[in-house]
């Protein structure tokens, strides 16, 4: 049985990909914000464990950033074939595609555990944990066993987003963000579980992700797509399709990750843990501001795509200009909006115990760190046009050029070199997005413009 919704939402990538990105991109917009919102929930009840738990979990959370890493590159490399086998009119293949996705999903996730449990304690000490490492290996352990939960969540979205459907994965984001924040207490309080606690929340609202997506695949069987193990036949075509966009995307990720775990070492250094628990705790709260932005980005990957398999070239730059405009709207909103209301949200995290301490500083770190929002929404944007067209490596060494490079330059720079301490380590995130953020988005222009050309 197919659905008609997601029909249509293919002739509208092809057709008209600015109504497109509209209508892709607002349910992404809720469900990233929803998903912002239950991870800030669940720092909002550690918090109240004290400063050094939260800071644990805070060193944490590169770590975890890897998981999601993995679970979004792997579905942005999905999302990629789908969309191109459809904007070549072969659904076939599309469906195929989305079993090959399912199946490198659970293969990376299961590697990928293996690994970062036997590394988990020397990564955590390399860090700096000190004398939170007891909390950050108390939460990160239960996560890192359910992890293959947490990956294959986050890559079957990208499956829907293959076929224009975002819609659905939001109702299954909702459903897991309330079990999420009815169990967090339950968990951590009721339970005397501590940070144990919120890692097992985390971990069976994942479950319940995937139980939902899976019901509408095999039970209800209304999408358009029909990833069907019977008919699985393999190809490296489409396995390579997947990776050479999945795997740099998961890279890319990946680098955000060890970005946060130098950044987070570079605090200790010029500062002190506390430095990272206002990092951690801010950079959350960064993450629902950008996520429109973010949003915007992943919905231009299915319309790229799509119009790629199509040769609609002229589509590419239109869905392009149009990602980038709205998104820069966002930015300016969502920055001007945090800095006015930095104090009230910096309370809500740093109102109780010892956590009273890091209100001033995270405060401080908000009201800075919004200066690169507006060029954030051309970066991303753009980054993400080379995704759309296949160009996975592209993408990631932008990522590392902006994260490890301009990023950690300037903040080494300005933090250490200069003296100007954790506010230079800050500044260093700004300028660094400032400078890649415009370079990225010159690159992604005339790389269209090449397509076109070579087209006419």
């Amino acid at each position: 049985m197919l659905c008609n919704d997601s029909s249509n939402n293919v002739d509208m990538m092809l057709n008209n990909p600015e109504k497109a990105l509209i209508k892709m991109s607002m349910p992404l917009i809720a469900s990233l914000l929803i998903t912002s919102f239950y991870n800030l929930i669940d720092a909002a009840w550690v918090s109240g464990l004290g400063a050094d738990a939260l800071a644990g979990v805070g060193f944490f959370t590169p770590i975890f950033m890897i998981l999601i890493g993995f679970g979004n590159g792997l579905g942005s490399g999905a999302a990629f074939a789908i969309s191109k086998y459809l904007g070549e009119k072969n659904k076939p293949k599309a469906d195929n595609a989305s079993v090959h996705s399912m199946m490198l999903d659970i293969i990376v996730s299961l590697v990928v555990t293996v690994i970062l449990l036997i590394f988990l304690n020397p990564i955590l000490n390399a860090m700096g944990a000190g004398q939170t490492i007891g909390y950050a290996t108390d939460y990160g352990v239960i996560i890192l066993l359910g992890s293959v939960f947490i990956i294959l969540s986050n890559a079957l979205y990208g499956i829907f987003r293959g076929e224009g459907d975002t819609t659905r994965p939001m109702y299954a984001m909702i459903a897991s963000a309330i079990l999420n924040m009815i169990l967090d207490p339950i968990f951590i309080y009721t339970l005397n579980l501590g940070v144990k606690g919120a890692a097992i929340a985390t971990v069976i609202s994942s479950i319940s992700v995937i139980l939902i997506l899976l019901y509408w695949f095999y039970i209800k069987q209304d999408t358009y797509l029909n990833p069907n193990f019977r008919n699985f036949n393999f190809r490296n075509d489409i396995s390579k399709d997947i990776i050479k966009v999945g795997i740099p995307a998961s890279i890319q990720l990946l680098n955000n990750a060890f970005f946060a775990a130098v950044f987070s070492a570079l605090l200790t250094y010029v500062g002190s843990t506390d430095s990272v628990a206002v990092y951690s705790t801010g950079w959350r709260i960064v993450i629902i501001g950008t996520t429109p932005i973010l949003a915007i980005g992943t919905a231009l990957i299915s319309v790229i795509a799509a119009n790629y398999g199509a040769k609609n070239y002229e589509n590419i730059k239109t869905a392009h200009r149009y990602a980038m405009k709205i998104s820069m709207v966002f930015a300016f909103i969502v920055a001007i909006l945090t800095n006015v209301f930095a104090g009230d949200i910096a309370s809500i995290f740093a109102s109780t115990g010892s956590s009273v301490r890091i209100a001033s500083e995270l405060t401080s770190f908000l009201q800075w760190i919004v200066i690169y929002y507006p060029t954030m929404a051309v970066g991303v944007a753009s980054t993400y046009v080379f995704q759309g067209l296949g160009k996975g490596i592209t993408a990631m060494f932008q990522t590392i050029m902006r994260e490890t490079g301009f990023t950690i330059l300037f903040a080494v720079l300005l933090g250490v070199v200069l003296g100007y301490g954790v506010w230079g380590a800050w500044m260093g995130i700004v300028l660094g997005e400032i400078v890649s953020n415009n370079i990225t988005m010159v690159w992604a222009d005339w790389q269209i413009k090449k397509l076109i050309n070579i087209n006419d």
